[in-house]
C-alpha cells in the first residue's frame, strides 16, 4: 500500500492565485501605476492559457478584493474600466474553449453594467466544461462566509455538515484549490479563499505579477508536484 505521506507526483486540479504587486511593477519600471494594471489584466489571460495547457481544471483569480474599494478612486475607476473594456474579449476566448466563467464576491458593492455584464458571461458560458476560469470581484473571504451563514435553512444550523456548509458559499460547484500561488513577495493570503484554503499547498514568489513567466509557473508545478499532502494525517 502506499503512504499517505508520499510525494505527489501529480498536477492540482485547482489553483488559486493572488495576483499582486502591478502597482510596484510600475513604480521599479518607471511606469503609471495603470499601465501596471492593464499589465497585469494581459498576464492574467495569458496564465489562463498557460493552466489551460497545463492540464489544470480549474482556476480562481484574486482581481479586486473587498478592501481594494478603498484606494482612490481613480485607481479603482481604472481597474473597472478595464474590466469593462476587456471582458469580451474573455467571453471570447471562453467560447472558443469551452471555458466557464464564474464570477465570485458581493456583486451590489459594483456598478449595475458590471454586473449585466458578468451574469451575461456566466449565462453565456454556463454548459462549458473543460476548465472553470473562477474571477474574485469585489471578493472577500470573511464576507462569503458571513454571506453563507446567513443563508443556512431554519433549523439547520445545528446539524449543517461541512459539505452542505460548502455549497452555500459563493465557491458552491468548484474544487478547493490544491494550490495558491501569491506573487510580489508578501506572505499571507488577504482574506482569500480562507475556507477553501485550508489544504491548498502555497508558493509565494517574489516575482511582480506583470513579470510572472510560464517558466515560473511549470517550475511551481514541478515543485507542487513533489511536495507530500498530509492533509491531517
Amino acid at each position: 500500500m502506499e503512504s499517505s505521506t508520499q510525494k505527489n507526483n501529480s498536477l492540482p486540479s485547482s489553483i488559486g492565485v493572488i495576483m499582486d504587486g502591478n502597482r510596484r511593477y510600475a513604480k521599479e519600471n518607471s511606469l503609471p501605476s495603470f499601465e501596471g494594471h492593464r499589465r497585469g489584466y494581459e498576464k492574467l489571460r495569458e496564465f489562463s492559457k498557460w493552466a489551460r495547457e497545463a492540464g489544470i481544471k480549474e482556476l480562481v483569480v484574486y482581481a479586486f478584493s473587498t478592501e481594494n474599494w478603498n484606494r482612490q478612486k481613480t485607481e479603482v475607476g481604472f481597474i473597472m474600466n478595464l474590466f469593462r473594456s476587456g471582458i469580451n474579449s474573455v467571453i471570447e476566448d471562453a467560447m472558443q474553449n469551452n471555458v466557464r466563467i464564474v464570477f465570485l464576491g458581493e456583486r451590489s458593492l459594483l456598478a449595475e453594467d458590471i454586473v449585466n455584464i458578468m451574469e451575461r458571461a456566466e449565462v453565456m458560458t454556463k454548459d462549458n466544461d473543460a476548465f472553470r476560469f473562477s474571477i474574485a470581484l469585489s471578493y472577500g473571504g470573511r464576507a462569503e462566509i458571513i454571506d453563507a451563514i446567513h443563508r443556512i435553512p431554519d433549523g439547520a444550523h445545528k446539524t449543517i455538515t461541512e459539505e452542505e456548509f460548502s455549497d452555500l458559499l459563493w465557491t458552491s460547484g468548484s474544487m478547493d484549490p490544491d494550490l495558491i500561488i501569491r506573487t510580489s513577495g508578501e506572505e499571507r493570503l488577504s482574506n482569500f479563499l480562507p475556507w477553501q484554503s485550508v489544504y491548498s499547498e502555497l508558493f509565494l514568489t517574489k516575482t511582480y505579477w506583470p513579470a510572472f513567466s510560464k517558466e515560473e509557473f511549470l517550475s511551481i508545478l514541478k515543485r507542487y508536484g513533489e511536495r507530500e499532502r498530509r492533509r491531517g494525517k
